[in-house]
């Protein structure tokens, strides 16, 4: 009894808990016999069929709804077991022959009751991927499909969670792999509802009514919903899409079916919303935790942000506008993918009509820079879109319109009659009348173009708008030069090598860029930085988009011509060819003249100014000559400088002798310098001499000038190690890390990128890191320097020797105007000397420790205080021997409101004519002095900065200067633009 009772303890077990009476062995012996699979399955299916009928109401009828996921759950894992067992596979051949997703269809539909809508959605998806059983093919499989699809994702089905809505969304994308691997099972999930059969040859055409209906393929529509959203549902929906339009070039009635749907509308019509949903009020900003060293050293302000003008960090913006790009890529996708010409024009036209005429245009009109920064964000979301595309086509109808590049008519096709030409027209007619019957007239960039827009707002008063267009004009000058030739420049072409420069010339302009960068001065390893450089620039030529037929090689004479460019609208620009700038080019001298106030710009403007200069030269097409250096019309040379003389001539000029004399004689002629003359140099580096004499001045005006430019040099250094920082804990969240950089920080213009992370507004662990650095760097011993350098007495001429690369003939000494005053004129560091700190009794030591202690801390002070003084831009004077008055060491608050960075005075003792005054907010104002003595009435406001924001610049203008000459030395190896005979 006792073991009979066991026994029937041990069954009621089992069947409580679902399992089998035998053993586990005995369950895998189960699984891989056919015949007790098939039983088993066709159980679990009757056990289904029966708990339905039995239930009135599955959606209050809870515990048959869980029989019934139980069931479906069961029936899936046979199904999917046995797929990967080998034949025979009896249940999938019952579940075709029998048609079970029908009642399981029916079932799911009539639940409501996400679970067991959720397990149908895996059964079906198990028939789909299998690949004994054409379930695909079957026309009525795919209308139990569609039609649960259909119902459970309408208007008034229940709401999916997050997982069965990718389960179902991923179930359609598999069945367009399906249809893209296999093109013959269309005709399953696509039906055009026509009288008569369906026929693809060409005479039946016309058969087609034009009238897309959403039953006609309502996969189709299914993914159509979904390819706005984010994560794997917006990803399954937008790949599925583009296969169904890729099997339209197998398919004339799908193309168009395609062409008259609601694709092209939907699409521009939703990435219309995505931009509407983009603030209209933007500010740059960089997240507190995250700023750039280069703006930490500076004197960068968070700009205000309100309800209405957003900040470019925050997670808000961030997210809808990656929204928005993402779906900007898809339409690029799409195109990429479709090979229907007629599809693709529909897309387009729908493009530039819904979205460029009714929303980004008006958004560019109706900007401004006076009302919180919409010119800030309308130019940062142009400069993204071009960012982000590739695809000629969109990128020639965004530039074509916004730039009001001529229309021009394209040739009617020979086949203009076929019925998918006549279904686009149609629909471009239906777009028409439907924005006819808005009343509203659109907006004519030939009033109003994107270039008006652009030198409008440089011109503008705000940095931020001055910053953001720079960036756009460098996207341009970047990815998309041929539309700026003719548009946004001012070229002229260029004829023959005539024009290009001699070897001799071009010798002495690199050694004249060379040596501003020299006059700077500083202790680096400036040639590694200057080869670093030079390779960066080697790939920035090379990867230029006009170069390519430039670097190419000619592997053979018989060498294929290079690609066009694959445009397929006919008014796409041509390719680009030689060509010059003009120097009264306007975009070109709005851009001088802000390079002009280099020193007191901010340090983001000023590296997107000298951004767009480079962009502006590294075209292969577009020559120096002119604009950036000197033109060969324009060189003059000594009388006297005829060098060597060569041998007398043969007499024979056809003699390979005389062949040779000649090319000597153009090679001696190629390899003269022409006369420097300052005055008909071209502006730019007419500037850049200029802006290498303020430096001098600065030299003079500020005491420790050159210790505290290698400090902020060295700082710079530090900042860029990888090495973590340990910082000063004055928040709760100290930065841990210094980001990893290049090896050159300061040009690297990429740190002042929009940062697309979000963080709490909290003091900058960068902000604390400068005041440390600052602290660090400036005491005389600099014992405490994170880089743990000691520091040994020098000269300082030791410290301001010139870049160890410039030529021969670099000091801009040897040319007719040389910089007024010497690298060599800084001030001597404060150091101590060995016999300073000489042994003694303890005591004795310590006290000279404390007294060390104490100078070091009032040395650091004095560094403090020189950093936080208030300059502006030194006037420099046209006469030599000019005496400079230094800044005192008295930083009182009144002396600091009544001295002014133009110290510099009449070397004969002559009035100035300006006298300054102190403002209250620490802005010193330029007031003119007439004859007399008196001021006059109007003042002019003069911009001033802290000595460490120019500081800062200082650097960034050094590494400017050292890029500029790069660019001229690699450019006339790669492009063979220098004479030599």
């Amino acid at each position: 009894m006792g073991n009979d009772g066991r026994g029937a303890f041990g069954c009621w077990s089992r069947l409580i808990a679902h399992t089998p009476l035998s053993s586990v062995s005995s369950r895998k012996d189960f699984a891989q016999d056919p015949a007790r699979r098939l039983h088993r399955f066709e159980k679990e299916y009757s056990q289904l069929l029966q708990t339905w009928r039995n239930s009135s109401n599955l959606a209050h009828d809870v515990d048959a709804a869980e029989h019934i996921e139980i069931r479906l759950q069961e029936l899936t894992r046979i199904l999917g077991d046995e797929s990967q067992r080998p034949l025979p596979h009896p249940c999938i051949a019952f579940a075709a022959a029998k048609q079970i997703y029908m009642p399981v269809a029916k079932i799911a539909t009539s639940s409501f009751n996400e679970w067991i809508v959720k397990e149908a959605v895996l059964f079906f998806a198990t028939l789909v991927d299998g690949e004994e059983e054409p379930f695909a093919e079957n026309e009525v499989f795919s209308a139990s499909l569609t039609n649960l699809l259909v119902r459970i994702t309408g208007a008034n089905s229940i709401r999916l969670g997050v997982d069965t809505e990718i389960r179902v969304v991923e179930l359609a994308f598999n069945i367009t792999t399906k249809i893209r691997l296999n093109p013959d099972i269309l005709p399953a999930w696509f039906k055009s509802r026509q009288d008569g059969p369906q026929e693809k040859e060409p005479e039946d055409h016309d058969k087609f009514t034009g009238r897309t209906q959403k039953q006609d393929f309502p996969l189709f529509y299914l993914l159509m919903d979904h390819i706005h959203h984010d994560g794997k549902v917006g990803d399954f929906a937008r790949t599925g899409l583009l296969y169904v339009i890729e099997a339209a070039s197998n398919s004339v009635l799908l193309e168009q079916w395609i062409v008259e749907s609601d694709l092209s509308t939907l699409m521009a019509t939703g990435l219309g919303a995505l931009y509407s949903q983009l603030s209209r009020k933007l500010v740059i900003d960089h997240p507190a935790n995250d700023l750039p060293p280069i703006l930490a050293f500076s004197d960068y302000q968070h700009p205000k942000s309100s309800y209405e003008v957003i900040s470019s960090c925050t997670f808000e913006l961030q997210s809808h506008l990656d929204t928005f790009l993402s779906h900007l890529l898809f339409w690029q996708d799409v195109l990429n993918h479709c090979r229907s010409i007629e599809v693709k024009s529909t897309l387009l036209e729908h493009f530039q009509v819904i979205f460029l005429q009714q929303l980004l245009y008006p958004s560019l009109l109706e900007s401004s820079d006076i009302d919180g920064g919409s010119s800030v964000a309308v130019l940062t979301y142009l400069r993204r879109i071009l960012e982000s595309l590739e695809h000629p086509d969109m990128i020639n109808l965004i530039l074509h319109y916004l730039l009001a590049l001529p229309d021009i008519v394209a040739a009617v096709p020979s086949d203009a009659l076929d019925v998918v030409s006549a279904a686009r027209k149609r629909k471009s007619l239906d777009l028409a009348t439907m924005m006819a019957s808005k009343g509203e007239a659109a907006a004519d960039p030939l009033l109003f173009n994107l270039v008006d827009l652009i030198l409008a707002c440089l011109r503008s008063h705000s940095h931020q708008t001055i910053y953001v267009t720079l960036q756009l004009v460098s996207v341009i000058l970047k990815k998309h030069h041929r539309y700026a030739v003719t548009t946004l420049l001012y070229t002229e072409g260029v004829m023959g090598p005539s024009t290009h420069r001699i070897w001799g010339a071009h010798q002495q302009e690199i050694d004249y860029i060379m040596s501003l960068a020299g006059t700077i001065g500083g202790q680096d390893n400036f040639n590694e930085v200057y080869e670093n450089i030079q390779k960066d620039t080697l790939v920035k030529l090379e990867n230029h988009p006009c170069s390519i037929k430039l670097v190419t090689p000619k592997t053979s004479t018989n060498n294929h011509k290079l690609p066009a460019i694959p445009d397929s609208l006919p008014s796409a620009p041509r390719d680009v060819r030689s060509h010059t700038l003009r120097p009264d080019d306007p975009l070109l001298n709005i851009i001088l003249d802000r390079l002009q106030t280099f020193f007191v710009n901010p340090v983001e403007t000023n590296l997107a100014l000298t951004e767009t200069i480079s962009d502006l030269s590294v075209c292969g097409f577009m020559h120096l000559e002119g604009w950036f250096l000197r033109h060969p019309n324009n060189y003059t040379f000594e009388e006297d400088d005829e060098g060597p003389p060569l041998p007398e001539p043969p007499l024979d000029p056809e003699s390979p002798e005389y062949i040779e004399y000649k090319q000597g004689q153009s090679m001696k002629e190629c390899r003269r310098r022409p006369k420097w003359v300052q005055a008909k140099l071209p502006r730019l580096l007419i500037i850049l001499h200029t802006l290498c004499e303020q430096v001098v001045s600065y030299r003079h005006t500020v005491p420790r000038f050159d210790d505290l430019l290698q400090q902020r040099r060295e700082a710079f250094q530090i900042a860029d190690s990888a090495v973590p920082i340990p910082f000063p804990t004055r928040t709760k969240n100290p930065l841990s890390h210094s980001p990893a950089r290049t090896s050159s920080p300061v040009i690297e213009r990429a740190v002042v990128e929009e940062n697309r992370n979000t963080s709490r507004e909290r003091p900058s662990g960068l902000e604390g890191f400068a005041q440390r650095i600052f602290s660090e760097l400036s005491t005389p011993s600099r014992s405490g320097s994170p880089r743990g350098r000691k520091e040994t007495k020098r000269s300082s001429s030791d410290r301001s020797t010139p870049v160890p690369f410039a030529g021969r003939d670099s000091p801009v000494s040897n040319f007719d105007t040389p910089l007024r005053g010497s690298a060599q004129s800084g001030l001597g560091i404060r150091s101590f000397s060995p016999g300073s700190m000489s042994n003694g009794p303890p005591w004795e030591n310590r006290g000279r420790d404390d007294a060390v202690a104490n100078q070091a801390k009032a040395f650091q002070a004095i560094d403090q205080s020189i950093l936080a003084r208030r300059v502006g831009i030194p006037t420099i004077r046209p006469q030599d021997g000019e005496r400079v008055a230094p800044i005192p060491l008295d930083f009182s608050k009144t002396q600091q409101q009544q001295l002014s960075a133009r110290s510099i005075v009449d070397g004969d003792g002559a009035p100035p004519t300006h006298r300054s005054t102190g403002g209250d907010d620490g802005q010193s104002e330029s007031v003119p002095v007439s004859e007399d003595g008196t001021t006059e009435s109007t003042p002019v406001e003069e911009i001033t900065v802290s000595v460490s924001h120019v500081l800062t610049n200082v650097i960034v203008f050094q590494s400017f200067l050292l890029e500029l000459a790069s660019i001229v030395q690699v450019r006339a190896g790669l492009f063979d633009e220098v004479r030599h005979l």
